[in-house]
């Protein structure tokens, strides 16, 4: 299995375009795979530079309605002719970010739904052999204020936003199984547990965002958050490639806890398992 990181926070290469957003390609024997779209086009321009036919993918997913990972859909629509997107059915909500200037809308553009290369989703959704989508991740571990400023307008107004909309996918195949995650909002440790059970055995690899960068450095509880999750992820032999929302100040935090068994990603990034 291959995979490219198309679009992340940071570059690693100057010809690259970044953005506050994710973009994965993935190669495997079966598929090529598109997971999450980044904010805009940027994903698209870097996959020409880096040699990615994006009409070749067969298959597309969008891990939550967030458009920091499906404000690019539009452009991989016009790229692609046939591919289908999995997207969770609660993903077209209107979600918003409340911050210091007050509330910011940060869903996806929601005239897309009608698509008919669209298709929603729920639970646990078995694809074929190698891939497994699912959403149905229990909330054991608390992550506290990690995504505190995230909230869907309901029909009663602003709610606190449960993620519900938000989905992983479990790929296994040439015997190694890899989890793919967006922004992990449910709680990366949450995430990997329901994996676990799913797979009925060990994930060899993690790839994705924590979602912890909105933590203030120096908070006792947010120190503490961090402590607990990294030890938390030492069980197992799982090996993470995190970047995006994890922060710097959490990856940094993290670090010394997990060692050799957490790795930074940047665009332009191919990693093979």
């Amino acid at each position: 299995m291959k995979v490219i990181t198309l679009l992340e926070n940071e570059a690693a290469a100057e010809s690259l375009c970044a953005a506050h957003g994710l973009s994965l390609y993935i190669e495997t024997p079966k598929h090529k795979i598109l997971f999450d779209m980044g904010p805009d086009g940027g994903f698209a321009e870097n996959a020409r530079a880096l040699g990615v036919d994006l009409a070749a993918v067969n298959i597309a997913f969008l891990s939550h309605g967030h458009f920091d990972h499906g404000g690019g859909i539009a452009a991989f629509l016009a790229a692609n002719d046939t591919a289908k997107i999995y997207i969770h059915k609660e993903a077209f909500g209107e979600y918003v970010a409340l911050e210091a200037d007050g509330e910011r809308y940060i869903g996806i553009d929601g005239e897309l739904r009608c698509s008919d290369r669209i298709i929603l989703t729920e639970g646990a959704v078995r694809i074929d052999d190698e891939l497994l989508l699912f959403s149905d991740v229990p909330r054991d571990f608390d992550v506290g204020e990690a995504s505190g400023r995230l909230y869907r307008r309901g029909p009663e107004g602003l709610e606190r936003d449960g993620f519900v909309h938000e989905q992983d996918l479990l790929i296994t195949t040439e015997g190694k199984t890899v989890l793919i995650s967006g922004c992990s909002h449910r709680g990366i440790v949450n995430i990997l547990q329901r994996a676990r059970e799913i797979a009925a055995g060990e994930i060899d690899a993690m790839i994705g965002g924590f979602h912890l960068f909105q933590l203030e450095e120096g908070d006792p509880a947010a120190d503490g958050l961090i402590q607990q999750l990294g030890t938390a992820l030492l069980a197992g032999e799982t090996v993470y490639y995190t970047g995006h929302c994890t922060g710097d100040y959490a990856y940094e935090k993290l670090k010394p806890i997990l060692g050799d068994r957490l790795h930074r990603v940047m665009g332009g990034i191919e990693l093979e398992f």
